[in-house]
Parts: C-alpha cells; structure tokens; sequence
C-alpha cells in the first residue's frame, strides 16, 4: 500500500518563508516523477514544481520561478519543497503527488498525499 504524507504547512506573513516534505511509504521516489501541487478555494489544482528522479530534471510555474525549490533527499525518501518571499496568492492546499512520469495534468498522477495547508498573510 503506497502512501504520501506532507508536512510543514502553516501560517506566515509575506515575504516569509516554508519548507514542506513529502514522505512515502509502499513506493520509492528515485523511479519517477514527484510534484507539488496547489489548489486555493474555487481554483482549479495547478502544478507548482516537478522533480524527475532519474535525471534530476526539475521544472517550475512561472509564478514560483526564483522563489521556491525542490529538493530530495534519497536516504529519507522524501522530497521537500522549500518556499522564500511567499505571497498572499501562495496560500492554498499543497499537495504532494508521484507518478511513473511527469506530467502538469494532475488526473495523471497516481498517488497522492492528504495536503498541508499554506496560509500567507499580508
């Protein structure tokens, strides 16, 4: 049984800044692709950043360009999304997701994490 866990979510003032992780247990991030979602009330779910595993390609939205990165941590399974100079439009449910292959459709994402939420105050 495979399972994603996030954490690290929470309330900050912009400008601030978060790290969230994804754990797994039942699979192992080094065979595909892991993705951070986001979705903010009455948004549609929309991809913030990719991690390709067995090439190490990473890929962003244009709005989190320069601000946020993700990293992994093989050894722990984990794949953390560090988040700088966050905005008010930053705030939404972030969610973690895995799949065989990349893909900014989140309908192709197999596993999914239960969310973190990340509020940010102006």
């Amino acid at each position: 049984q495979v399972e994603l866990a996030e954490s690290g979510g929470g309330s900050v003032q912009a400008g601030g800044s978060l790290r969230l992780s994804c754990g797994a247990s039942g699979y192992t991030f080094g065979r595909g692709c892991v993705a951070w979602f986001r979705q903010a009330p009455g948004k549609e779910r929309e991809e913030v950043t990719y991690i390709y595993m067995p090439g190490q390609t990473t890929g962003y939205a244009d709005s989190v360009k320069g601000r946020f990165t993700i990293s992994q941590d093989i050894a722990k399974n984990t794949v953390h999304l560090h988040m700088n100079s966050l905005r008010p439009e930053d705030t939404a449910m972030y969610y973690c997701a895995a799949h065989d292959f990349c893909s900014t459709n989140w309908k192709e994402f197999t596993y999914w994490g239960q969310g973190t939420q990340v509020t940010v105050s102006s």
